[in-house]
């Protein structure tokens, strides 16, 4: 076993707090990958303070990982020591369902192996990346490519993917009107991703003061959601409305922007039911759909379409000692718009 040092969150709401534990030995399939930077997810802080319930304790958050490959097993193929990867949101899967051979491990029918919080096959608890090193099979593991900064590609393990994915999959491009809800680290890259994909970016928020930076980033136009004019200015405006808010708000109201047969993809996760009326969908054959991460192929992909297009995520790197705070700060919206750690702040 490898001694690991990182942060953790012993119980649901505690503090996270300096921890040691062990990484499994080194497989023949495995690299060892030293942890250089990690993101601070939204879904980092409702694991760790089990908002979403099933949370397994002691927990080391974290599953926007980069670092440099310095051991690997003998029967590695795939990297070379110095390799320079990406660990994202699961560390494993079944391998042999009809989702996994198609290259979408993060619907596997047995359930893929979260990178924390989760069980590994031998059933020990899965740790994440608010630490020093990580042991993982050398095929869920990713190339970050030389364009990307280490820190600004780390939160497209979770934040780039997330976003790409569904732009990709329901052929978001040319000449499409494309609404973002949200314009937090979700909502920022999806408007990067979208006007890179060719789209017409709006970004709804809540804030008027997110409007120069969805401007800088590159949005054509901003509304703020709580004035109602927004939502008689915009109706059947979209083909497609990617949703990023985590936080309870009306489905409804934004279904109603979308053109006939247009898309409202949800990607965030609020922590309380929605109420969802028939009739805004049946009038104008519009569709409610729904997106989680992507396999390893496509995150390969998004990491090479974000090098090719200069993407990155806006990002303020921290040391791992203000984790606790960043969590605050991300909860009041306080961070343009990823936090990243610094783990050489942890040596």
């Amino acid at each position: 076993m490898l001694p690991t040092s990182g942060y953790a969150a012993l119980s649901a709401n505690a503090a996270l707090q300096p921890f040691s534990f062990e990484r499994r030995d080194i497989g023949d399939h495995d690299v060892l990958i030293t942890i250089t930077h990690c993101g601070v997810c939204h879904s980092d802080i409702h694991q760790a303070r089990d908002e979403w319930g099933g949370s397994l304790f002691p927990m080391v958050p974290g599953h926007e990982i980069v670092g440099t490959v310095s051991t690997v097993g003998s029967a590695v193929k795939k990297w070379l020591v110095g390799d320079r990867v990406g660990v994202g949101c699961f560390v494993d899967s079944c391998r042999t369902c009809p989702a996994c051979r198609e290259g979408l491990e993060q619907y596997c029918e047995a359930g893929m192996v979260l990178t924390y919080s989760g069980r590994d096959k031998e059933g020990r608890i899965t740790q994440g990346g608010y630490s020093t090193q990580l042991v993982v099979d050398e095929q869920y593991a990713v190339r970050i490519p030389d364009g990307l900064s280490s820190a600004g590609a780390a939160p497209l393990l979770c934040a780039g993917i997330t976003t790409y994915s569904p732009l990709r999959h329901w052929g978001v491009g040319k000449y499409h009107k494309l609404a973002v809800v949200g314009l937090g680290g979700l909502g920022h890259m999806a408007v990067k991703i979208g006007k890179a994909l060719g789209a017409e970016v709006t970004v709804l928020s809540t804030s008027e003061s997110k409007r120069k930076d969805a401007e800088r980033l590159g949005a054509a136009d901003f509304a703020v959601t709580a004035s109602p004019q927004t939502f008689t200015k915009f109706q059947r405006r979209f083909d497609f409305i990617l949703d990023t808010v985590s936080a309870p708000h009306d489905y409804n109201a934004y279904i109603n922007l979308l053109k006939t047969d247009g898309t409202m993809i949800l990607v965030g996760v609020p922590d309380k039911p929605t109420l969802l009326e028939a009739f805004p969908l049946i009038l104008h054959r519009r569709r409610l759909a729904g997106s989680v991460i992507g396999g390893i192929r496509e995150t390969q992909a998004m990491l090479d379409f974000c090098a090719e297009h200069r993407i990155e995520s806006d990002v303020e790197v921290i040391p791992i000692q203000q984790v606790n705070e960043a969590y605050e700060r991300v909860l009041k919206g306080d961070v343009r718009f990823r936090f990243v750690i610094d783990l050489a702040s942890l040596k």
